[in-house]
């Protein structure tokens, strides 16, 4: 029986296989600690659309993990992804317009200057992670909350540290650092604020302003802003960076992709959407049941946390032919890998133009590069490299 929190050896490197198994034995896998792991694809999407019997408030479960009052139990329960409405609702609102597809379209020409930058002074031995793909939702982030440039060292290193105590399994270490992240990078946004309060930006652009005038009106209070902005930096930047990363590897795994996608760039739509199907960046989701419910044929009690396993929905037999297979021509690509429903991801839209400007002017410009050093990430939840060392000159 699989248990997530103790799963076999290379599981965080390559859980395919796993989910697989589960996918043919256990669609609805019971855990030790009373939890279920759910894989199936269309139970997925019944469950990220049915808010009444699924809710995405974690207290119960995130209380005994971080303890009440710590800095990752007051982050986790009160940003967007881990509540419902009202407060989803609300924050939602003030965030969405500022990334509508008007909003992101105007993005796109500094989007462009920012990936042209970064490949000029790429070394000629990066790491594609650390010198690329990380950098890239950093820039784009900073950019909307209009963080001076100067400031944004910080940032990657507390996104990390704050989603690596959603791990199902972490250390002590693990929520320390978590916990010191929160912390500085809430004191942080309060020194943003308070000057961005002082000098206002154009609200049209700037996702800061925006949500500010949110807290002004009384839709959200000072802690909802600072935590929903730690989450809009948490939200886009290592899932952006891990679909960046997982993407340049897969060129290198897979030729015919590469030479396909050289020749007809136009591709990069399908391309990016295979990825997301075959490599999700975000492996699993949560939900908790409100009331008894049935799942293949088990009846799962009320107040019952599950484990929504995105990586195996995404190669489900019954929804994906030859689901093993890279194809960027996928044709429909129903996938997961932005969950669905309400608590689809706000961001979507975004992440995909990172990708496929990245993707784009990357191969223009090293058409022959070669990996030749993968680090695995080492994520459960987050699937993706922590470095790709890589030879741009190539063959």
């Amino acid at each position: 029986m699989f248990n997530l929190a103790d799963p076999p050896p290379g599981f965080a490197s390559d859980p395919f296989p796993v989910y697989d198994q589960l996918l043919t034995r256990a669609r609805v896998c019971p855990q030790p600690d009373g939890s279920f792991v759910i894989s199936g694809h269309a139970d997925l999407s019944v469950i990220y659309r049915d808010t009444s019997l699924y809710i995405s408030d974690k207290k119960s479960v995130f209380g005994p993990r971080f303890g009440e009052g710590s800095p990752l139990y007051r982050h986790h329960t009160t940003s967007l992804v881990f509540n419902d409405p009202p407060l989803h609702s609300r924050v939602r609102g003030i965030m969405s317009s500022a990334l509508a597809p008007k909003a992101i379209a105007r993005m796109e020409p500094a989007l462009e200057t920012s990936v042209q930058r970064l490949l000029g002074e790429l070394p000629a031995r990066p790491d594609l992670i650390g010198d690329f793909a990380a950098r890239i939702p950093i820039e784009v982030i900073g950019n909307l909350l209009d963080i001076p440039l100067s400031e944004r060292g910080p940032l990657r290193d507390w996104s990390l540290a704050i989603l690596g105590a959603l791990e199902p399994v972490t250390s002590a270490a693990q929520r320390h650092s978590g916990n010191a992240a929160v912390t500085e990078f809430s004191a942080f946004l309060k020194d943003l604020i308070a000057r961005r309060r002082q000098a206002p930006g154009d609200a049209q652009t700037d996702v800061l302003t925006r949500l500010i005038a949110g807290e002004t009106d009384g839709r959200l209070s000072e802690d909802e802003l600072v935590q929903n902005c730690i989450f809009i930096l948490n939200a886009g930047h290592e899932t952006t960076a891990n679909l960046i990363g997982n993407s340049l590897a897969l060129l290198c795994d897979d030729e015919n992709a590469r030479r396909d996608l050289l020749a007809a760039p136009d591709r990069i739509h399908g391309f990016v959407e295979e990825v997301l199907r075959f490599r999700s960046p975000n492996q699993f989701g949560n939900r908790q049941t409100t009331k008894d419910v049935g799942f293949g044929g088990r009846t799962i009690p009320a107040g019952t946390n599950l484990h929504l396993c995105i990586g195996a929905a995404n190669r489900d037999p019954t929804v994906f032919e030859a689901p093993g297979r890279f194809d960027m021509t996928r044709n429909p690509n129903r996938h997961l890998a932005f969950a669905a429903g309400p608590h689809v991801c706000i961001g979507l839209t975004l992440a995909r133009l990172e990708a496929r400007i990245a993707l784009a002017r990357f191969l223009e410009r090293f058409p022959h590069f070669e990996i030749t050093r993968r680090v695995p990430g080492g994520r459960i939840r987050f699937h993706g490299f922590s470095a790709l060392r890589a030879d741009l000159s190539g063959r």
